[in-house]
């Protein structure tokens, strides 16, 4: 249904995307991974003929099909909108829709009170299913969707799965989420930048995500003990080469005018030594793999007695403005605790979060890291990441902000140019950043692993484990709950309840 040949991508001296070409057919289930940067929503942008800010080179060919997208986030003006108006008044089918309504309204359940409330009081899950719902009415027969799965509470994370599973038309997808990558994904498109992101690669591949993963870890393997073979046969094959060359010399050193007949057949095996010596030289070995790494860190250990009382919060009621969130909200946190409160969106499970920073931040027996789930909270502050990072402006501190920075992938001019020009993904790894430079024994994250793509995720999950202090973080990350968590609490309008885990899956 959709071909695209040979498409390019450049935002002003830099190249993203190069020669891609794709076929996708009906069934088709595709997900776009790749580091945070390589231009996932870019490259979305670019087939749709929608990104003004790149150039794009290459054909593009729906063959009669209309595409639907979902962007990653409303405009203000469709917040403004009440259900009702974004769903059928932008149009002139007006009455088509409502015939189709019918036929899509599973997607969400509509009740009248939904219909006349404006979008932007609604839940992250309420938003995408009725934007999902407009691309339906709309008769779209292959979808884009940019990050369905941000800001999505688990039982939503479930119905969006089931959603891009049972449908027979086309759906690309970017998507941070592993679960929902490894349960509906049966095509990947894998875009990286190699060679200190000057060079891009895309692979594309019909496999589920899992899958692709494995295949991918087991060839660099398999190429790069190849390589170590090889180099070390080459090394032999030069040592026993130079050994030879160095008798004949030797030889050659030491003969006597007398023989001039040996003379002769010495240069000459010298002469067929040195031929044999730029043979070797010219000889190629097969190169180690290249690929993308993902990001590179570990927290040190930090010092937090076991026992100790970290919080012990009695809210008899958890309120934004006027409006009451959750009543009778009681948390106790001790030292080494890894907890992590979930429940469905619009809870309050953010401004909890919120209100545990700023009862925890002036504690002078703890140190404190605070990861905002909206970054701008406090980068806005801040030009650069090094200024993030140094904020005294010192040489050994500003040296020791690029070192890690170094680490997490970022090139000297990401270090030093617009914090705002960061993708969110790489925001994020400034937080991360800060946290283990200022050597935090408590570390409060809101939706930590949201915007790291998912070949991240898992050194991150892995670094969060083993985390020696205090974690109190926000998620609804199936995985991250399942490896990270020792405790998880769901966050009602009644309080926070403790949990099983298995019952999170």
């Amino acid at each position: 249904m959709i071909k695209v040949r040979n498409l390019s991508v450049t935002i002003g001296t830099r190249e993203i995307i190069k020669d891609l070409n794709i076929t996708l057919k009906k069934g088709d289930k595709m997900a776009i991974i790749g580091e945070e940067g390589n231009g996932k929503s870019t490259l979305i942008k670019a087939i749709l003929g929608m990104c003004d800010y790149a150039k794009v080179t290459g054909e593009i060919n729906f063959n009669g099909s209309k595409p639907g997208y979902l962007k990653q986030n409303l405009e203000e003006d469709e917040l403004e909108k009440s259900t009702y108006e974004f769903l059928f008044k932008d149009d002139s089918d007006y009455y088509d829709k409502i015939k189709n309504f019918y036929k899509w309204s599973f997607v969400l359940e509509i009740s009248d009170d939904l219909l006349d409330k404006k979008l932007k009081y609604l839940s992250g899950g309420e938003k995408i299913k009725l934007s999902i719902l407009k691309l339906l009415l709309n008769e779209c027969d292959v979808l884009f969707l940019d990050e369905p799965s941000n800001d999505l509470d688990i039982e939503t994370l479930k119905w969006l799965e089931s959603f891009i599973i049972t449908q027979t038309m086309p759906i690309i997808y970017v998507s941070h989420d592993e679960e929902l990558l490894s349960n509906t994904a049966n095509m990947i498109l894998h875009l990286e930048q190699l060679k200190r992101k000057n060079e891009p690669r895309s692979t594309v591949a019909k496999l589920s995500y899992e899958d692709y993963v494995k295949n991918k870890i087991s060839s660099i393997k398999k190429q790069n003990q190849i390589s170590n073979f090889e180099k070390k046969e080459h090394e032999k094959k030069k040592e026993r080469l130079l050994k030879v060359m160095q008798k004949v010399e030797h030889k050659q050193n030491t003969i006597t005018r007398k023989d001039p007949h040996g003379a002769r057949l010495l240069k000459k095996k010298m002469h067929a030594l040195k031929s044999q010596e730029k043979r070797l030289e010219k000889e190629e070995v097969t190169q180690k793999a290249e690929f993308e790494e993902g990001i590179n860190f570990f927290f040190e250990d930090v010092f937090i007695p076991k026992n100790k009382n970290i919080l012990s919060m009695n809210l008899e009621e958890l309120k934004i403005a006027s409006k009451t969130l959750a009543k009778n909200v009681n948390l106790e946190v001790k030292g080494k605790e890894h907890v992590c409160i979930t429940g469905r969106n619009g809870t309050g499970k953010t401004t909890l979060l919120r209100f545990i920073y700023n009862d925890l931040k002036f504690k002078d027996d703890i140190k404190v890291g605070y990861m905002p789930q909206n970054y701008n909270e406090v980068l806005n502050e801040y030009n650069t990441p090094v200024e993030f990072l140094a904020t005294s402006g010192k040489k050994e501190e500003v040296t020791l902000a690029m070192t890690f920075l170094g680490e997490m992938n970022f090139t000297h001019q990401e270090m030093t140019g617009s914090i705002s020009d960061l993708s969110g993904g790489s925001q994020a790894k400034l937080f991360i950043v800060k946290m283990i430079i200022e050597k935090c024994n408590v570390l409060l994250l809101d939706e930590p692993t949201r915007n790291l793509s998912p070949l991240s995720n898992p050194t991150l999950r892995k670094m969060l484990k083993k985390f020696s202090g205090t974690i109190i973080s926000v998620s609804h990350d199936r995985k991250y709950l399942k490896e990270v968590a020792d405790t998880i609490y769901v966050l009602s309008d009644k309080g926070l309840k403790k949990i099983d885990k298995e019952t999170i899956f």
